[in-house]
Parts: structure tokens; sequence; C-alpha cells
């Protein structure tokens, strides 16, 4: 038990970085950033696993040994637990006036009605009667509530690693007012992390159709809630093209076929169109990202291409991106352009022109907030117009190609979370939190009564009382029993 409880504590010091620094696995921007601030030890915490406690070799060793050490522990526990349970109550002291509790009178009554006074006195009890002598014992569920618990833990340990391999979860940003979004493959993610026994190919199905979204917010901008009105289907709604409504919240998420759809954030989408020269236009919306929380205010880049060219070369020299910041609620300085509030009040932008190579054919990935910055230095991609713009406003470039700012539609963040092993890890939490109160509450306690025949026809009756763990409030208890046993009345 003391090397179970070493380790215990070892594995809560383990898991503090996990708490107090950044972890790749849920962002990796901040641990990027993280590292660049602190220099050498940034990246001396990184090469140590600082950043992905959680997968690291040492956190993992401890993790096994607690698991071995609760074992070992356990096996011989129960089994000497279950000797004690079989066991008979230990016989009745010849000296009773040393037991902690004590008390003792002669009364008019036999040794056989004392008896009888105290086994009814202690109904309930564990009891052997003996010859003038009553023994008795209780409290064996604190030692119940012990194992319970500790079982509880190892259930607790095996559901964790078990839902290490066997969950998986993702994040996807799909657009309000329409947008869907089905659980067929990893590859209908923005990210998505696995469990090491998931690969991908059998996830559960499902889909999600996202119609309006609402935000509601404080004066100072701050979020109060978000909802989403949502039609989904799932099982055999997917044969008969079933769709059920839901109003997805914040902290209430959408279960369905053992899967939980979150709504996490939300953040908007401009739509521009783009009129190129010969007339032909091309309309589009792709997600901005908030580059501040509190207003809003995003940034950037919906990249075109031109319609009716078929050489490559010629049509990667005249590509379009529209980078910039748009602002839900705008606010002016000088011609800058800021928000001030998160809602959308009449909003603009403030929109950067490029022209020429966006390097999207290159075969790399590339972000879709950005344009390629190797492009821009390389002059290949050049910047031909700036303005701001509010909506249905356009701006015009050299060549005749018009710009304008259409709409702004809301996206909402959404996370998808399987964990088979969730319903096992609730039912071991709470096996662990109502076996610790047991074993915390539950005394065990004997009492040992004997009644003896004196000279003169009375019979003398002793009451001893021994707490085997904490004897708060054993005293009272004993107490009640002694004055039930020792009253003149007859059983």
């Amino acid at each position: 038990m003391r090397t179970a409880l070493t380790l215990l504590f070892l594995l809560a010091l383990a898991a503090l970085p996990g708490a107090l620094l950044p972890q790749l696995s849920l962002n990796a921007r901040k641990v990027d950033e993280y590292v660049a601030a602190k220099g050498w030890w940034g990246e001396l915490l990184q090469k140590l696993g600082f950043f992905e406690v959680y997968a690291t070799p040492w956190f993992a060793a401890i993790y096994l040994l607690l698991f071995t050490s609760l074992v070992g522990c356990l096996l011989p526990r129960t089994w000497e637990y279950f000797k004690q349970m079989r066991a008979k109550p230990v016989l009745t002291p010849r000296n009773l006036s040393r037991m902690p509790h004590h008390a003792q009178a002669e009364l008019d009554i036999t040794p056989e009605e004392a008896v009888g006074k105290a086994k009814k006195a202690m109904r309930g009890w564990r009891m052997e009667t003996g010859e003038g002598t009553v023994s008795a014992e209780r409290g064996f569920l604190r030692e119940t509530g012990n194992l319970v618990f500790h079982f509880a833990l190892l259930g607790l340990l095996v559901s964790f690693a078990l839902g290490k391999m066997f969950n998986y979860e993702g994040q996807i940003i799909v657009q309000a007012n329409g947008g869907q979004f089905c659980n067929g493959g990893i590859f209908n993610y923005d990210q998505f992390r696995p469990g090491l026994r998931v690969d991908g190919t059998d996830l559960t199905p499902f889909c999600v159709e996202i119609g309006k979204f609402s935000a509601d917010y404080l004066e100072n901008g701050q979020p109060v809630g978000y909802q989403a009105d949502i039609r989904y289907q799932s099982g055999d709604d997917l044969a008969s093209n079933t769709w059920k409504p839901y109003t997805l919240q914040v902290n209430h998420p959408l279960r369905t076929e053992g899967d939980r759809l979150y709504l996490l954030g939300h953040g908007y989408t401009p739509t521009f169109t783009v009129t190129f020269p010969n007339g032909e236009k091309r309309t589009q919306g792709i997600q901005w990202l908030p580059a501040d929380q509190l207003t809003l205010a995003s940034e950037g880049a919906t990249k075109f291409d031109p319609p009716g060219i078929t050489d490559s070369e010629t049509r990667r020299k005249n590509q379009i991106a529209v980078t910039g910041l748009l602002a839900p609620t705008p606010l002016l300085h000088g011609g800058i352009l800021t928000s001030k509030y998160p809602a959308l009040n009449e909003p603009m932008v403030a929109v950067d022109v490029y022209r020429g190579d966006l390097g999207v054919d290159d075969g790399r990935g590339q972000s879709i907030f950005s344009i390629d910055q190797k492009m821009v230095d390389q002059g290949r991609l050049a910047k031909v117009a700036r303005k701001n713009l509010a909506v249905g406003e356009e701006i015009v470039l050299d060549d005749g190609t018009k710009v304008r700012f259409d709409s702004v539609n809301d996206w909402v963040s959404l996370q998808v979370s399987h964990d088979p092993t969730q319903v096992y890890v609730l039912a071991f939490a709470v096996l662990i939190i109502l076996g610790l109160g047991v074993s915390l509450t539950v005394k065990r306690r004997r009492v040992w009564v004997r009644a003896t025949r004196l000279d003169d026809g009375r019979t003398l009756v002793e009451v001893g009382g021994l707490a085997r763990t904490d004897q708060a409030g054993y005293g009272e208890e004993f107490t009640r029993l002694a004055r039930a046993v020792l009253n003149e009345e007859k059983s």
C-alpha cells in the first residue's frame, strides 16, 4: 500500500505539466510560442516530453507501475477480508475492565436474561454467544468500502487505458444556414486525433445540418451563450433520410450513437464576388479566423481562379486572393479599421487584393486562412489594391476586375468525441466516491458482554468495547449499548 500511495503521488506530480503547460494535442501553436519565448529552457522541456505529457514513456511507466502495485496490493487484501468475513467474532477477554470502554453493574436478573438483553441491544451485529458471554462486532463495511474504492480506482485506470485505444476526437468548421457535415471519414475533419487502435475507417456514421446560429453578448463583448439550431440523422434515420431537430448549445452536446457533438465556438465568413474582365463571375465564401476573441475581428484569405483559361501558366499568373480584416462592428481610426463589438452591426472589411500565382498548384499544403508569403517575396504574387469595403461596395482593379463584398455568414466550430468507455469511467468514478465515503464514515468496533452469578444471587454484568479504528464517536454508541444492557428491566 505504501508503494501504491507513492506511485499515486508521483502520477499526480507527473500530471502537473499537463495542466500547467500547453499541450500539443490541444494547441500546437501555443506550444510553439512557448518554446520560442523560453529559448533553451523551452527546448529542453520539449525534448523531455512536457508538452505531450500523457503520451510520454515516463508517464506510461508510472501509470503501469501503479496498476501493477494496486493489483499486488488488492489480491492479498481481498483474500484476507474473505477469511475475516467467515471467521467468528473473537472470544470474550477475561478482563473487560482493561478495554478502552468499560461499564458494569449488578442486576437482579439471571445471566441468561442478561445475555438475552445484550443480544436484543446488539441486533444486527455479528454475534457469538457462549455460557454467560456475548461477543459482537460491527463495521466490516469499512473494509468493503476500502476495497471498493481501490478496485474502482483500478477499473478507472483500465477504462482510461481502453479509452485511449478506441476513442477518437475531431474538430470541423461548418457554415451556418445550411452547412452540412457527415461523420464518414477522417478527411471530413479539419483536425482529427485517433486512438491507438483507430484507423479512421470505422467511424460512427451520422450527419448534421447547421441551421440558424445565434449568440448573446454582454455590453463589453463577452459572450453569454451560443446556440445553433441543427438537424441530424443517425442509425436507421440514415437509411430513411429522416432528420431530427436539436438545439445545440455550449456544454449541452448532442449525444447520438455513442458519439457526442459539441459546439465549441463560432466566427464569420465574408462572401466576395469577383467579376473578371470578360464578365464572368465567381462568388465564394471561406471562413476567416478570429484574430481578437473579444471583438471577433477576423483575418483570412478568399482565393479565386480565373475562369475560361486552360493554359496552366497563364491561369497561375492571374489568380486572385482577397485578404485582410473583417470587423463585425466597425470602428475607424484615421482610416484604419478595427472592431469594437463581436456582433454583426454593419460589418466592414479592410481588404488587400493580390494577383498572381497563389502557389496552390505546387502540391504542398496551404492554409486556407492566409496566402503563401514566399510567393509574395519571390514577386510571383503582388498586391494590386487596398480598400475598406462595406457590404455591397466593390473595388475595381487596374485590369477592370471588380471585387465586391457581398455579405457575412456565421460559421460554427464543432467537435465530435467518441469514447466507448465513458459510461465505465463514470460508474467507476461514482464507486470511488461511494467506497471512499463508506471507508471514512464506517468504523470497526467490538463489544463484549459477560454475565456472572454472584454469591448473593445477583448478576454482575460487564460490558467492554473496542474501536479497531478511529474511536471518534464510538463512545456515544458504546454508552447507549451499555445502558440498554445494564438497565434493570428484564428482556
